[in-house]
């Protein structure tokens, strides 16, 4: 698909728009004071595949943190900002690669304006955020409620503001829970801006029904060609939120490499734990992400070797044991308990194999 034209913004080390991949982005949910808890779980962020973290900031100890959470991660941190231009520009001061903010939250002209000035000195960019929850009183009116026109009018005006304050360097975010009107909200705003766009479905929900409204919003929106970098907003763990907006991406055909794990429904016939397996399967596969295979997990020995054949590897469970499938055929039956262990044997000695052609192609 096309992607919508949209101009380059660098956020610490990497760059969205302008054709660049699209970034997979969390937030933590740690209290960031704490640098020491914030900074271990960007570190399981990153672990699953999250390109782009951010933490809020409603303190001035929250701010300074920052500092030394900075020390230990590897992706951009990005500050969310609500209220208080100190804070921000405090943000801004102790490292953040970007800020977070609503304007018409921050107040005076002179605090939005003070803002802007740090962050144009120190060249990061601002995302201004619209949630359909904080839509202006009179956008309410003049549209008969919250509606898609009234968040593109919200995000583009603010905008404007900090354009006619001497500063262009912006990420628009536009949200809503209702998964609809977020829809057609990033199809109206994708007509009238090139400034990147982050876009999820805010307040989604729990991970059942949270993953639903993510996958459908974010696919209807992504699938025209529109949004930068994407979060699922999720309540539980976010590095759930990060293995989501990767599956999202990579069912799209937007996102290249990992291993996709695919398994059977369970039936009558299943004589194994396979909801348990799956699960623990979708987890160790992770370390494996640089991996460009399919991986099968299937509940019997009747059918699996066939159902599996598309996979590049597959387990298949009897009653107590199992087979370790490779492309369709049985390699060995094994006890229950070695299934695991023997698919992360084959992992290992892919993974093995693919670094060496990597380090091959490079010596050529």
């Amino acid at each position: 698909m096309s992607r919508m034209e949209t101009r380059e913004v660098r956020i610490g080390d990497r760059v969205i728009g302008g054709g660049n991949p699209i970034l997979i982005q969390s937030m933590c949910n740690t209290k960031t004071e704490d640098a020491k808890a914030t900074a271990e779980q960007i570190l399981r962020l990153e672990r699953a595949g999250c390109e782009i973290v951010r933490v809020a900031v409603p303190t001035m100890e929250a701010a300074e943190s920052l500092k030394k959470i900075k020390k230990q991660i590897h992706i951009p941190l990005v500050a969310d900002i609500h209220f208080d231009y100190r804070l921000a520009i405090a943000a801004i001061e102790c490292g953040a690669d970007k800020i977070r903010i609503n304007p018409g939250n921050i107040g005076s002209k002179e605090r939005v304006q003070a803002v802007v000035d740090k962050a144009k000195e120190y060249e990061v960019p601002i995302r201004v955020g619209v949630n359909s929850g904080s839509l202006e009183k009179a956008l309410i009116e003049k549209y008969a409620g919250v509606t898609a026109e009234g968040l593109v009018e919200s995000a583009l005006s603010k905008a404007a503001w900090i354009e006619s304050m001497g500063y262009d360097n912006l990420v628009i975010s536009i949200k809503s829970s209702d998964v609809m009107m977020c829809v057609q909200a990033h199809e109206l705003i994708s007509k009238r801006t090139h400034y990147p766009l982050h876009v999820g479905i805010t307040e989604a929900g729990t991970v059942p029904s949270g993953n639903i409204k993510s996958a459908i919003g974010l696919g209807l929106i992504l699938n025209q060609g529109i949004g930068d970098t994407i979060r699922v907003s999720l309540t539980g763990d976010p590095v759930e939120e990060v293995k989501s907006a990767k599956l999202i991406l990579r069912t799209l055909g937007l996102k290249k490499g990992g291993i996709e794990v695919v398994s059977c429904p369970t039936c009558g016939r299943t004589r194994i734990d396979l909801i348990g397996l799956a699960g623990q399967v979708e987890n160790m596969v992770a370390e494996f992400d640089h991996l460009n295979i399919k991986v099968a997990v299937m509940g019997c020995v009747v059918n699996g070797p066939g159902e599996a054949r598309e996979a590049d590897l597959g387990i298949a469970g009897g009653i107590g044991e199992g087979l370790l499938i490779r492309h369709g055929q049985v390699v060995k039956k094994l006890p229950e308990n070695e299934l695991l262990p023997a698919l992360r044997e084959e992992l290992v000695k892919l993974s093995g194999q693919e670094r060496s052609q990597v380090a091959e192609r490079s010596a050529h």
